[in-house]
């Protein structure tokens, strides 16, 4: 696909969103316009529950500037039937689908179901070595065991993974890079209170950072605290841009880059040839 961007815009990419959740779903069109008409020219919006497949799939089919990635969200693990490899084989036939997940472990809400989170995580794990597409992982209050993990599922077979929305702490952030991993920038990084998030970033290596919205939630400033969409990644950008010392522009290309490199499936022609 074509940069639709004008020159006077970033090129940048949301490399999370929720397109299919209600506060979206109503208006793709006019979600997408806006992403567009702010330099945010691909999107990956991303299925948390299989049973949704289709209706996430259709979304990325209907516009040129979506791609997929489907999972089984960490918090729904207990509630949904346990996938498997040879479906995730099968789903990745589709040329629109660039990842797995999003998986993990959150065990600030879910605590009770660390066992089936932990299965399913696996499971991904072993999807993703399978397909060669990227892991997309979820982590919240279980730092060691998604390391852990991680890290069991690298030393039988290397994988690429993106740690989406990354609000971890250091040590997961030093694991996950050392195991070549990416970290995701969302708006959280730019709340005046996220020093000590900045900090990470700004000791990871610049070539291992995306971005995101994780829209509908975690709107950066000015839209703190109101619904969250893909044009907003354009403020978090603008927001880091000078944390790395860095020009919006250089800012946006570097990420972007680095979100090709990672999501093969999702580069535009230039770029894959």
């Amino acid at each position: 696909m074509a940069n639709t961007a004008s020159p006077t815009l970033p090129d940048l990419v949301d490399s999370h969103c929720h397109l299919d959740f209600p506060d979206l779903a109503a208006d793709h069109v006019g979600v997408i316009a806006r992403a567009v008409a702010a330099g945010v020219n691909r999107m990956v919006t991303i299925c948390t529950r299989l049973r949704n497949e289709p209706i996430v799939r259709a979304i990325a089919e209907a516009h040129p500037q979506v791609y997929y990635a489907a999972g089984t969200h960490p918090m729904s693990a207990a509630e949904e039937p346990l996938a498997t490899v040879d479906e995730f084989v099968a789903l990745a036939r589709h040329p629109r689908l660039v990842g797995i997940g999003e998986t993990g472990l959150d065990y600030h809400y879910t605590a009770d179901s660390k066992a089936i989170q932990q299965t399913s995580l696996r499971l991904h794990i072993e999807a993703a070595q399978a397909t060669g597409l990227p892991l997309i992982i979820h982590a919240r209050d279980a730092d060691e065991d998604m390391e852990t993990i991680l890290a069991e599922g690298m030393a039988r077979q290397p994988y690429s993974c993106v740690m989406h929305c990354f609000s971890s702490g250091p040590r997961l952030a030093e694991a996950a890079l050392e195991m070549g991993f990416y970290l995701s920038i969302s708006g959280i990084a730019a709340f005046p209170k996220s020093q000590a998030l900045r900090d990470i970033f700004v000791a990871a290596p610049l070539d291992r950072l995306l971005l995101e919205t994780d829209s509908p939630y975690l709107a950066p400033p000015p839209h703190r605290g109101k619904r969250n969409e893909p044009a907003f990644v354009a403020h978090t950008a603008r927001a880091m841009a000078p944390v790395f010392g860095l020009t919006l522009e250089d800012f946006a290309a570097r990420t972007t880059a680095n979100f090709d490199r990672l999501f093969t499936r999702a580069r535009p022609a230039k770029a894959a040839a």
